[in-house]
């Protein structure tokens, strides 16, 4: 990976040879555990330091490692911006995914605009259809299967169908856009750009297909809104959808996997669960903790002085997620999972006016889908042989994981 020079306001003495992406730990490894590799930069050396190359271009980033630090940065939009064009600098363009890269007020109008899509009351009438597709799919696999691959069989297509069917889309398309998503996320420069064109031809698609014809959908909600008086721009509904599509279906299927993996290696809390299924809400929100896939980037808007910290105009702040759940000064032993863990504010799903929009649906997925998968499938663990991939990255994954219970 490229790494740019490190710039001259950066004291030497807080740069840091640590990288989410190429860091120990952090390629694809069987077996790995990624989160208790980042997880040591609370062991010693400052809670602010610098990496000379953090993100996917090997562009450095000063990388807040508390998690009261992580909170105040992701606060003060003034200060750090969310806009940095992410996706369509892919394709070679700036125009921001919508609400993510936008910050106050134009955040504030397009959040509450969409405030409705995820709502309690919707993500409620949805839980049957959630319930139904996680039932299917385990139902399948049992009847069929005394093992599988649990993100092939189950997570990959479990999520994306539940994300299709909150959007009001059709599910025949499901595995192609899996692929374009992984590519996004995972893949190189060369299919990070073919899949953002991909993607972006998928979206202007379905707009084109709903100005035609309208529909009880996510699209038709998106064309037919008005913002201060005015509909969407093509450009919004493109940056609204390129957001919704992406942001569900890999984040979720990666939650779900990791837990799969916990479980399968942790027999009484997996029987424990079993059991005892009203245990899941809160054992979800310990996983999400302990797993939290996100590293969370902002642009400094201006010259600024964090905690004693020169950090210049342009400079990218990174709040890894996994690093602020595992910080000894806010979660009492954080490299143990405890299932029955009270007061649990993580931030998995972000932090501030950022925080995820579709953060209820993806609990109610993870819950939902463990909750199935745990009264459907008996006592299970990893196949001999085999071992879960994972890795780290913008976004930290598992793959491989191969499940038995014969």
């Amino acid at each position: 990976m490229k790494t740019n020079p490190i710039p001259d306001h950066v004291p030497p003495a807080l740069v840091r040879d640590f990288s989410l992406f190429t860091s120990p730990g952090m390629a694809p490894t069987p077996n790995g555990d990624p989160h208790a590799a980042v997880a040591c930069v609370h062991d010693n050396g400052p809670p602010i330091f610098y990496s000379p190359s953090n993100t996917r271009d090997g562009r450095g980033t000063w990388v807040i490692t508390r998690a009261r630090d992580q909170r105040r940065v992701l606060e003060d939009t003034e200060t750090f911006s969310s806009h940095r064009s992410i996706f369509a600098s892919a394709l070679g363009e700036n125009w921001p995914v919508i609400p993510l890269e936008l910050d106050p007020p134009a955040h504030g109008v397009f959040r509450a605009l969409l405030n409705p899509l995820f709502s309690s009351r919707r993500v409620l009438a949805l839980e049957p259809t959630i319930h139904a597709r996680a039932g299917a799919l385990i139902d399948c696999i049992a009847k069929e299967k005394t093992s599988c691959d649990v993100m092939k069989d189950f997570a990959l297509p479990f999520t994306v169908s539940v994300f299709l069917s909150f959007l009001g889309l059709s599910q025949r398309r499901s595995e192609v856009l899996v692929g374009w998503v992984s590519d996004l996320l995972h893949g190189n420069a060369e299919k990070r750009t073919a899949a953002a064109r991909s993607v972006v031809a998928f979206i202007d698609e379905m707009a084109a297909m709903r100005r035609k014809s309208p529909a009880v959908d996510f699209m038709t909600f998106a064309l037919q809104a008005k913002i201060e008086g005015r509909s969407l721009t093509e450009e919004e509904v493109r940056g609204i959808g390129v957001l919704f599509l992406v942001a569900g279906l890999d984040t979720v299927a990666a939650a779900i996997g990791f837990d799969m993996a916990y479980l399968a290696r942790n027999p009484k809390h997996q029987e424990l669960l079993r059991n005892e299924p009203d245990r899941l809400g809160l054992a979800a929100e310990e996983l999400l903790r302990a797993y939290s896939t996100v590293q969370i980037i902002r642009v400094a808007t201006k010259d600024t002085e964090f905690e004693g910290v020169p950090i210049r105009e342009g400079d990218y702040v990174s709040c890894p997620a996994m690093i602020a759940n595992r910080d000894p000064s806010e979660f009492k032993c954080p490299n143990t999972i405890d299932l029955a863990r009270q007061d649990n504010q993580h931030t998995a799903f972000g932090y501030g006016p950022h925080l995820c929009h579709g953060a209820h649906l993806a609990r109610r997925e993870i819950v939902i889908g463990l909750r199935e998968w745990l009264a459907r499938i008996p006592a299970f663990r990893i196949k001999e042989g085999t071992a879960p991939i994972t890795h780290g990255g913008h976004v930290f994954g598992i793959s491989n994981i191969i499940l038995t219970w014969a």
